[in-house]
């Protein structure tokens, strides 16, 4: 069950980061250049709280937080989706090997 809601989550947050996508595309076709946007500019306009909360309690590790919110949000989207989904995996079973 637990493997199943993993699983759930991590096709949820990669529907977002595709659709993340989707949006920076409609915005690059309508400007002529290519433009993502960045994860702490989605982020701020979702919840602001949230964002400063992050920052208030990243203390020392600051430069990496800075680092992970400057990427695109599509692409971070994407990589937490895919790290839930292979946290959610079936194991393979092996064939001839005892339990």
């Amino acid at each position: 069950m637990i493997r199943f809601l993993f699983r759930l989550l991590g096709f949820l947050v990669l529907a977002a980061g595709f659709v993340a996508l989707v949006i920076d595309g409609t915005r690059a076709i309508a400007s002529g250049a290519v433009a993502f946007t960045a994860t702490e500019t989605s982020w701020a306009a979702a919840s602001p709280e949230t964002l400063a909360s992050l920052r208030q309690s990243a203390g020392m590790a600051q430069a990496p937080v800075d680092w992970i919110l400057a990427q695109p949000t599509c692409a971070v989207l994407a990589v937490i989706g895919v790290v839930f989904m292979l946290i959610g995996r079936r194991r393979r079973r092996r064939v001839g090997v005892a339990p």
